[in-house]
């Protein structure tokens, strides 16, 4: 059924642009509020924190109701939050405005993931995710470049307001045409966090942490590296991260096609790259071609460990794969809550520049992890139903 899997990457196209929309936004939200950039990205890492801190419970909690509904109660939440933040008056209220979709995220993206598994079955998993993540990649194409250019012609303001109209749109989409969907009878709560005693599933749940964190330590102040060292003014910065998400797709392709086979490899394979890119961005900055070649490699890897990250940790927990993809989700944005404030703190102490070498360590301390998770084996496989 490729209906169900079109509806809900489009759906996640909304939900991962409302998270991700501030890497745009971060210079003028900061002029307009009175704050500094470092100070505004503390509002990417609250939105990462509260959803690190609340994922896991909400679905375990939620997985037993109706997935159709549930969609689209949380595309209602997010219109209503983006019309706040489109209002708000400070740095406060647009906390506020910030939290609310952030609980909605971890519910969205780990049942939204659970379920394209079950309409591709185990075996495809790993494309059935790269088309859910085909989604979250056209937010990066197109959601935040667009979000960067509506703020660059109106304010970023209207770029809030924007999406609150889409979250509108798509919970329409949802309840015209999505399907009545329950999914398999979820594992009962405790068995759910049973998997948390797995050493293994730890090992895989840290390393995204850190893995997000090296990337969000660059990447939620790629439009003010944009600004700052190459010197771009607002439109072509809204069409530079164009192109830095439009590479992206052959990195989500090529995640989803070879993740199936060896998840823990492939995520080392995108790893040792992404973190080369990010070392060479600086260095290459005075040099436009070679600057963009750089671009390119940090975003098809990127972009390439968004799939293959989720299916890898998911394949760590086979028992309760909803649950361990809301462990990766909560994974993820505890290490871009965390990359957010390391980012923040590094130009706030060496500048801008200093943010791709930490970046990079970062990465490469999620590839040591890598190697001891692969020399530590693979998680058995669940047990039948009924076994001894």
């Amino acid at each position: 059924m490729l209906l169900p899997l079109i509806l809900l990457s489009a759906a996640g196209f909304t939900v991962l642009t409302t998270e991700f929309i501030l890497v745009g936004l971060l210079p003028s939200l900061s002029r307009d509020l009175g704050v500094s950039v470092s100070q505004a990205g503390l509002l990417v890492t609250l939105f990462a924190f509260a959803v690190a801190a609340t994922g896991p419970f909400l679905t375990a909690y939620f997985s037993r109701f109706e997935r159709k509904l549930l969609f689209i109660i949380v595309l209602l939440l997010f219109a209503a939050s983006n019309v706040a933040a489109a209002l708000a008056p400070n740095l406060g209220v647009m906390a506020f405005a910030r939290l609310i979709p952030a609980l909605g995220v971890p519910v969205f993206w780990a049942l939204a993931s659970e379920t394209a598994v079950d309409i591709a079955g185990q075996d495809r998993a790993g494309k059935a995710i790269s088309m859910i993540s085909f989604g979250v990649i056209c937010a990066t194409v197109i959601g935040v470049p667009t979000g960067t250019l509506i703020a660059d012609a109106f304010g970023w303001r209207a770029a809030f307001v924007a999406l609150a109209i889409a979250s509108l749109l798509k919970a329409g989409m949802l309840y015209a045409f999505l399907p009545d969907s329950r999914g398999a009878q979820p594992a009962r709560l405790a068995e759910q966090f049973r998997v948390l005693r797995d050493p293994r599933v730890g090992g895989h749940v840290l390393m995204s942490v850190i893995l997000f964190a090296g990337i969000f330590t660059a990447y939620t102040y790629l439009a003010d590296m944009f600004e700052r060292l190459a010197g771009f003014n607002g439109a072509v910065v809204g069409w530079a991260l164009m192109a830095f998400g439009a590479v992206g797709l052959i990195g989500n392709t090529l995640g989803g096609r070879i993740v199936d086979r060896h998840p823990l490899r492939a995520s080392l394979i995108f790893s040792v790259p992404l973190a080369l890119g990010l070392v060479l961005v600086v260095p290459s900055v005075s040099a436009l071609p070679l600057f963009a070649v750089t671009l390119a490699l940090w975003g098809i890897t990127q972009a390439a460990l968004f799939p293959v990250s989720h299916v890898r940790v998911m394949k760590s927990a086979p028992q309760a794969p909803a649950f361990a993809a809301s462990l990766n989700v909560s994974g993820a944005n505890l290490g871009i809550g965390v990359g957010a404030i390391i980012g923040g703190r590094v130009i706030d102490a060496v500048g801008v520049a200093g943010v791709g070498y930490a970046a990079a360590a970062l990465v490469g301390l999620s590839v040591v992890v890598g190697f001891v998770l692969m020399s530590a084996g693979q998680p058995a496989e669940p047990e039948p139903e009924g076994a001894a």
